[in-house]
């Protein structure tokens, strides 16, 4: 395709539209094992771009793939044609009707921030994916999502009413139940709507197809099953059926995966909220045949959700930090987990229904615990099963839980016999499958673990599809329950229904689609499963060569391609968490953690440069990323992009010389240290002009104060006449000893005051180096700081840190520097946070309230980014709620955009301060003038101030002056 003829297409677009080879490169995936690049991706604006795009796709024979959040599973958004991306603009909620309890959305609403909009209103959208914090509506009705809540709430496809979308000629419909009469009308219409009512018509009220349908489709009590175009529930309508409903072409679209028209408005059918009173039992099993032996049982009661996790996962969920506190549930070594949800209104009801769900546990004797849930617990639960699928990438090396097989669903009453025969299926091929599932839809996610760079795995990969697939037709079951067929199953689904059902949804999509542009070759007419693969069967794997140690990886290369594409980096500002950042202001998958991991795999793999790391595009992804490392705790296959990047900055350098404004933020200790010598000098307006405009730093930018105090001198006035307590050491690290000497202070008085044995340990931690990828300076530094306290620290002696970021680098990036590991780790174990120390002393009844003044104070606490993804907030909150009188409150605020030296950077001031505005600033705003505002990073508390104009203290400075002074 000539970029010329792109280049029309882009001026003639209110949105944009990208031909470069990085957004080319970052959309080639989805979270399936296919990869294909694409002409171009389209950001559209509205409605008149989509028409442009699809005039343009028909006249030079391009192909429109639909994308919104990029889960799927099956390949359904990756082709070699324009992908067109509603995910940006295509956001919003359009018509809420709480009569009739419907709401019309465009494609791009996310699911969960949906149902946070219709909570006010009682009500909330049923079908629940373990994406559905970045998952849209959109994406669930292209799939014909369903998830957790399907046993009670059905499917997508039972709750879409109404489509707008625009068809193949450009023109728009709306698609809607319709009376006979309106049907009708729809048959004599002399347009491609027209046309593709007419080919409906006659097709499914030919002789003979209604049987030929029901004979070979899904059994009708297999809801979850999305096998080719869903002709079966349209026999089901008027015209085809007089005892039916009306007819409603929504019926096929749900589970079409764009492959017939462009959405562009659902409306949805919504239900009242659930119960608020809950219990979930958790059913331990032996085995996975005695967890699926227990399903029919179980679901004789009234269960929301029956859900399925095996000891694959759980042992997943051993390693990833955020979701070690979600296993307190857990007895012993589960082969597999029953997690069977409860709810009522009435709490004696409720009790009631666990009891008896209970003793059909009993009775069956198949479950060797029976755990029960309740409150925030089910939450905890939910969320373990949830972060499942993602966290199968955590499987260090090429093997890895493909998906292929993973989405079958047959009828419960068959659901035993099909696993027991599906286990005979992994045994003969020497498999240790990976069971994930819906069980109680009889739907379960069963991933064989493969090696796809080696061709006897890929073609493992067909042959184990193929027997599955004989399998699921043995059954009458689905191959897809809710992932679709995309590219992966659909070359299977002429098994699953035979050659004459096959034919007639050829003739389906050709009706809607003459000119094949709607993400062909899924769905009819795929490639072989086995093709465009992400990786390249048999290729001679690159030798990447890395100043950090990536052996927790087996290499940088397979640290960046442990991210599977599960797109958790997707979620914005509104849930919890903080990753990403710059993804949530600029709400481009460039700035996701995803696109970041993609590049890196996609170059160190593909570029021919001796330097591999030696490509723009790199420099461009991760020119956003603000290092907040939430992703490194925060995904669930823990892609730890902050390191990535420095690692990818040190050897661009190679190459690529740093900037001076490079060099100076990362040699800034020295300066600071000279700058400390005359500092009312350093500090004038002028001087400050004069860096900002050498240095290209946002002219709205205050720079810090760089200041000069003697702590040893201090620490000597502070001594307390008598040590009542431990041994610490105090940090004073490089921001502490020139830029917040007032933070060093307090903490010096603090800990004296309270009776320690206070040392003060000088050194410059390497943040600055290793956030601007000076590794070897950063090496350095690691080194010889761990030299000096390998000696020092212990158990009860630790080193306390005042400032989150340096401190932490001693428990995360010298584990990747130090070659010393026995010596590293010794420091990293005995390395906290000051809150942290803290909180244990708390803990152990060292310190206690009345320590402190019961002065009343009402707090407002945001927590640095370093301490989210490798600490934990509660520490923090659970020492300023010591004193007696003291009402805090976490602000829920991600990153606060400064990162560092990244919100001083002309070019990023803008992304910064948009990243403030999403949380932090607008809470801080809210706060009364008598709420203390407490954060313990020194960039969070300048950029407070600069986004606010509050002054930020630091958690330590608070405490200090509430102590009590005997």
């Amino acid at each position: 395709m000539s970029k010329n003829f792109l280049q029309t297409l882009k001026e003639s677009l209110k949105g944009e539209l990208f031909f470069d080879d990085l957004h080319k490169t970052i959309y080639a995936t989805d979270a399936s094992v296919y990869r294909v690049i694409p002409t171009a991706v389209a950001y559209p604006k509205n409605i008149e771009d989509l028409k442009t795009i699809i005039h343009f796709c028909n006249e030079h024979k391009l192909s429109v793939i639909p994308r919104t959040a990029g889960t799927s599973l099956a390949g359904q958004c990756v082709g070699d044609g324009i992908v067109v991306d509603v995910s940006k603009y295509f956001t919003d909620i359009l018509e809420l009707d709480t009569t009739t309890k419907t709401i019309s959305v465009q494609p791009g609403v996310i699911r969960d921030e949906l149902n946070i909009y219709l909570k006010e209103y009682g009500l909330f959208f049923g079908p629940n994916t373990s994406t559905s914090n970045r998952c849209m509506i959109g994406g669930m009705t292209g799939n014909n999502s369903s998830g957790t809540t399907s046993i009670k709430y059905g499917v997508t496809r039972d709750k879409v009413i109404e489509i707008d979308a625009v068809l193949s000629d450009g023109s728009e419909v709306t698609f809607k139940p319709l009376s006979k009469v309106k049907f009708q009308e729809k048959l004599e219409l002399q347009t491609l709507e027209g046309d593709i009512y007419r080919t409906i018509f006659a097709e499914l009220n030919a002789d003979g197809v209604k049987e030929q349908v029901f004979d070979n489709f899904p059994k009708p009590e297999i809801h979850r099953r999305n096998t080719g175009y869903a002709v079966d529930e349209l026999l089901r309508l008027q015209p085809f059926s007089e005892s039916g409903d009306s007819f409603n072409m929504c019926k096929l679209l749900s589970g079409s995966e764009g492959t017939l028209n462009f959405i562009t408005r659902i409306k949805i059918q919504l239900d009242d909220l659930m119960p608020d009173n809950a219990v979930m039992v958790a059913a331990h099993y032996k085995s996975v045949a005695d967890c699926c032996d227990s399903v029919y049982e179980v679901m004789q009661h009234d269960l929301y959700t029956c859900e399925m996790m095996d000891k694959v996962i759980l042992d997943c969920t051993k390693n990833n930090k955020s979701q070690l506190p979600n296993r307190f549930f857990i007895e012993g070594d589960p082969a597999a987990i029953l997690m069977l949800e409860l709810r009522d209104t009435d709490k004696d009801r409720l009790e009631e229904k666990r009891k008896s769900l209970i003793a059909s546990l009993d009775k069956t004797g198949l479950s060797y615990a029976n755990a029960s849930l309740y409150g925030s617990e089910i939450e905890q639960a939910l969320e373990l099963r949830k972060a499942g699928l993602g966290l199968l990438g955590n499987i260090v090396g090429d093997k890895k839980a493909v998906a292929c097989i993973e989405d079958t669903a047959v009828s419960i009453e068959d659901l035993s016999e099909y696993i027991t025969a599906f286990s005979a299926i992994m045994s003969k091929y020497k498999q240790n499958a990976v069971y994930y599932a819906h069980a109680g839809a009889g739907e379960l996610h069963l991933r064989p673990i493969l090696d796809l760079k080696k061709s006897e795995d890929v073609l493992l990969f067909r042959k184990i599809t193929t027997d599955v697939a004989h399998l699921v037709k043995k059954y009458r079951g689905s191959m897809s329950g809710e992932h679709g067929d995309g590219r992966v199953r659909a070359e299977f689904i002429e098994l699953m229904i035979g050659n004459a059902n096959y034919e007639l949804l050829r003739r389906v999509k050709k009706a809607f689609d003459p000119n094949n542009i709607f993400n062909p070759g899924k769905i009819v007419d795929s490639a072989p499963m086995d093709t465009s693969l992400r990786y390249q069967p048999d290729r001679e794997e690159p030798n990447v060569d890395t100043l950090m140690d990536f052996s927790d990886s087996e290499g940088i290369l397979r640290a960046a391609e442990k991210c599977n594409g599960s797109g958790d980096c997707r979620k914005t500002h509104v849930s919890n968490g903080a990753m990403c950042p710059s993804y949530h202001a600029t709400k481009n998958e460039k700035d996701t953690t995803r696109a970041r991991a993609n590049a890196l795999r996609d170059y160190l793999t593909t570029s021919e440069k001796n330097n591999k790391f030696d490509n723009k595009e790199l420099k461009e992804v991760f020119d956003l990323c603000v290092s907040c490392k939430a992703c490194s705790s925060e995904c669930p296959s823990n892609v730890d992009v902050a390191t990535l990047k420095a690692e990818f900055l040190y050897q661009y350098y190679k190459d690529n010389p740093p900037s001076i404004r490079d060099k100076a933020f990362a040699f800034n200790t020295k300066l600071s240290k000279l700058g400390s010598v005359f500092p009312s000098i350093t500090n004038s307006k002028f001087s400050g002009g004069i860096m900002k405009k050498v240095l290209n730093i946002a002219p709205e930018r205050t720079l810090p104060a760089i200041e000069s105090f003697n702590f040893d001198k201090h620490l000597q006035r502070s001594l307390s006449k008598s040590v009542t307590k431990g041994k610490v050491i105090i940090y004073i690290d490089e921001f502490t000893q020139y830029l917040d000497t007032t933070v060093g202070k307090d903490a010096i008085e603090l800990l004296t005051t309270l009776g320690y044995e206070v040392r003060l340990y000088y050194g410059e931690s390497g943040r600055t180096f290793i956030s601007k990828g000076f590794l070897k300076q950063a090496q350095e530094l690691a080194v010889n700081n761990v030299a000096r306290l390998k000696d020092l620290v212990a158990s009860d002696c630790p080193i306390i840190g005042i400032e989150p970021s340096a401190i932490l680098s001693f428990r995360d990036e010298y584990l990747r520097l130090v070659e010393d590991q026995d010596s590293v780790k010794k420091v990293a174990l005995n390395s906290f946070i000051i809150e942290e120390f803290l909180a244990e002393e708390i803990k152990k009844g060292v310190i206690t309230s009345e320590d402190f003044s019961t002065e009343e104070k009402t707090i407002k606490y945001h927590a640095h980014c370093h301490q989210k993804s490798q600490s934990n907030t509660k520490a923090t909150f659970d020492v300023l709620n010591i004193p007696q009188n003291f009402s805090v409150t976490m602000i829920n605020s991600g990153c606060c955009g400064m990162a560092g030296s990244f919100g001083y950077e002309k070019e990023h001031y803008e992304v910064s301060m948009a990243i403030g505005e999403l949380r932090l600033f607008p809470s801080v705003r809210k706060a009364s003038k008598e709420t203390v505002i407490v954060a313990n990073g020194t960039s969070c508390r300048h950029q407070i101030k600069d986004g606010t104009g509050r002054e930020a203290i630091h958690p330590v400075t608070l405490l200090n002056k509430m102590v009590v002074r005997k």
